[in-house]
């Protein structure tokens, strides 16, 4: 998925009046070959949902660029330089997934 996709998505999530911050990345799919995934941090005291985000994504953003996938999280993990740490966030989903798939 390319940078700019992603930065595009990022800024339309984050321009969510209860988000403080947001990191998007392609996950597999057997499908589709990868979807759009969003991990989220919302703003203290804010009661956000995925479907609040789809809507408000759906205002800014082509409907193929929304994220099939949102995810909400404490923070978002960080390099020693500070940026977002994707590859932890793809490989965290993807082992809870297939641990999920394993229990069901």
């Amino acid at each position: 998925m390319a940078s700019t996709f992603t930065r595009e998505v990022e800024d339309a999530l984050a321009s969510h009046p209860g988000i403080a911050e947001a990191a998007v990345l392609g996950i597999p799919d057997p499908e589709w070959g990868e979807l759009v995934a969003a991990f989220v941090v919302t703003r203290n005291g804010n009661h956000v949902t995925a479907q609040d985000l789809a809507t408000h994504c759906a205002e800014r953003i082509a409907g193929y660029k929304k994220p099939r996938v949102v995810q909400f999280v404490k923070e978002l993990p960080r390099n020693a330089t500070g940026k977002v740490a994707k590859f932890i966030l793809r490989d965290t989903y993807l082992n809870d997934s297939q641990q999920h798939q394993a229990t069901t």
